[in-house]
C-alpha cells in the first residue's frame, strides 16, 4: 500500500525533461547575442555626427543607447 501511494504521488508530479546540451546551447546563443549588442552599440557610438544625422539620430540618442548595459536587449520581451 505505501509503495502504491508513493507511486501515485510521483506520477502526479509534472515531468521535467532536463537537457544539458539544450541548456548550454541557449547559454552560448545568449552570450553571442550580448557580444553582438555590445559591438553594435560601440559601432553606433563611433559614427560621425553627419552619419547620425543621415540616420535620423542625434548624439544624445546614441549616448543613451551606447550607455545601456550589454544584457539590456531591446528585442527581448
Amino acid at each position: 500500500m505505501k509503495g502504491q501511494k508513493g507511486y501515485a504521488i510521483a506520477t502526479a508530479l509534472p515531468k521535467f525533461h532536463f537537457s544539458l546540451g539544450r541548456l548550454l546551447s541557449r547559454v552560448w546563443m545568449q552570450v553571442q547575442r550580448w557580444h553582438q549588442l555590445a559591438a553594435q552599440r560601440r559601432q553606433l557610438a563611433s559614427l560621425s555626427d553627419a552619419a547620425l544625422k543621415d540616420l535620423g539620430f542625434s548624439r544624445a540618442d546614441v549616448m543613451g543607447e551606447s550607455e545601456r548595459p550589454f544584457w539590456d536587449d531591446p528585442l527581448k520581451h
